[in-house]
């Protein structure tokens, strides 16, 4: 993986225009950072924008490299896909089992 800071936004959108966009993680408008990841060619890429930090622009050997940045920049944004755990609902099934007793108050008035 090789880095290179970017100074300029325009830059980074000068890429971006001429790249296939793969996809795009995080937002400007609601958090600090953005990074789209994106294919020119043969070099598969990451243009990283931020509001608080350097922009920086990365460049990945292999698809794996990249796919494999991609997840850890989701994860680290909260947008992993969610995987659910077995987990074990014995106590619950219980309280199904008990019959709730209901007073039919209707014939008293």
């Amino acid at each position: 993986m090789e880095e290179l800071e970017v100074t300029s936004w325009l830059t980074l959108d000068a890429i971006k225009k001429k790249a296939k966009v793969i996809d795009t993680v995080g937002n400007l408008q609601t958090g600090h950072s953005m990074s789209v990841f994106a294919i020119i060619e043969d070099d598969f890429l990451e243009l990283a924008y931020s509001d608080s930090a350097a922009n920086y622009l990365r460049r990945f050997e292999d698809r794996d490299e990249f796919d494999a940045a991609l997840d850890t920049r989701k994860e680290d944004d909260g947008e992993a896909p969610f995987e659910e755990e077995d987990r074990d609902y014995d106590e619950d099934e219980e309280d199904e089992d008990e019959e709730l007793e209901v007073e039919d108050d209707s014939e008293s008035y």
